[in-house]
């Protein structure tokens, strides 16, 4: 290099040192991720835009689901966090287990949004009595326990064990129930489009036989009126199946159950329209709140204890309505 280009090179840094190790350390506290994550509250997602049928009928109100804010933690937003009670500061092994890392974690909430959707079109079109098919199985690993003997990966569809093809959860159970404990079993699965050969050695847990895996299951369905979904990439996880249910429940059927109502909820659901827990209650009904939701659905149980104890400890004006299942759900509706 020309020794006038470098000293001028050198001359411009020299003036300019404290402007440059300032950038660089303002680009640290700003970008650098710490080993925390932090919830807050999120907002609420209309239904409706998510939910295509053909001809399905408008309503006067909204369902909408309700979503925590999840943020990676920086230096910034711990500070902030630390002074705002509306925001708390979780560790990472609070939110994804030491197995796992985030691109896990992810993959196994879009593999759930699907089972919730799943479900939900299944209890929607049931509850209206509109036609519906369903039909070949299929059964995604979604966790794999870290004491598990096997090398079976998150997004593993199974297509067979020891030679038989598998159909549907209850022929796999029937299969490992007739193996002894220590056997070593081999999959035959889909990864990333490829079939390969896997195995998972049986291991006993509370008297049961287990692989150490946790299985998502989704139908194949056709359904007359027809149905599109379309939920973003960043949108995953169960807890929207019950409010998805009823979107779509209420497209089928002539009667406007909303009432005009900005409606808000949560809860998992199950293909026999039972309503699951959900984490992050707290968060979800600060969310409904911002957004003037005129009612919350909230699962029985726990899920309904902490979100009473929301409202009535910041005097919010909503009202809050307890649903154990689909039938519940409806029952209910007819008297807001």
């Amino acid at each position: 290099m020309d020794n006038k280009i470098y000293d001028k090179i050198r001359q411009t840094i020299k003036t300019n040192l404290k402007f440059i190790i300032f950038f660089i350390i303002l680009f640290i506290v700003f970008t650098v991720e710490l080993p925390f994550y932090i919830e807050a509250p999120g907002g609420i997602i209309n239904i409706s835009d998510r939910v295509n049928i053909e001809n399905k009928y408008e309503s006067s109100g909204s369902f909408n689901l309700s979503y925590v804010s999840e943020i990676k933690a920086t230096i910034p937003t711990m500070i902030y966090a630390y002074f705002n009670k509306d925001w708390d500061i979780l560790k990472k092994e609070e939110v994804i287990y030491e197995n796992e890392t985030m691109a896990d974690a992810d993959y196994r909430n879009h593999l759930l949004l699907n089972e919730a959707n799943n479900n939900a079109i299944i209890v929607g079109y049931t509850f209206a009595n509109k036609k519906i098919e369903i039909s070949n199985e299929h059964l995604y690993i979604i966790y794999v326990d870290k004491m598990a003997d096997t090398d079976l990966k998150i997004g593993d569809e199974i297509l067979q064990i020891d030679g038989i093809n598998i159909v549907n959860k209850e022929q796999l159970y029937l299969v490992i129930a007739d193996k002894n404990i220590g056997d070593n079993i081999l999959f035959k699965v889909k990864r990333n489009n490829k079939e390969i050969t896997c195995y998972g050695k049986l291991q006993e847990a509370d008297n049961k036989k287990i692989i150490g895996v946790v299985l998502s299951k989704t139908s194949d369905i056709v359904t007359e009126p027809e149905i599109f979904l379309k939920f973003k990439q960043s949108e995953s996880g169960p807890s929207g199946g019950f409010m998805l249910a009823l979107s779509i429940y209420d497209s089928l059927i002539e009667e406007d159950i909303t009432k005009g109502k900005k409606i808000v909820g949560t809860g998992t659901i199950d293909v026999n329209g039972n309503i699951g827990q959900i984490g992050g209650v707290e968060y979800k009904i600060k969310g409904a709140v911002k957004e003037k939701a005129d009612i919350f659905l909230v699962p029985a149980g726990d899920n309904y204890v902490d979100a009473k104890k929301v409202i009535e400890e910041n005097n919010y004006d909503i009202k809050l309505i307890e649903v154990s299942d689909f039938s519940d759900a409806l029952e209910k509706l007819k008297n807001i």
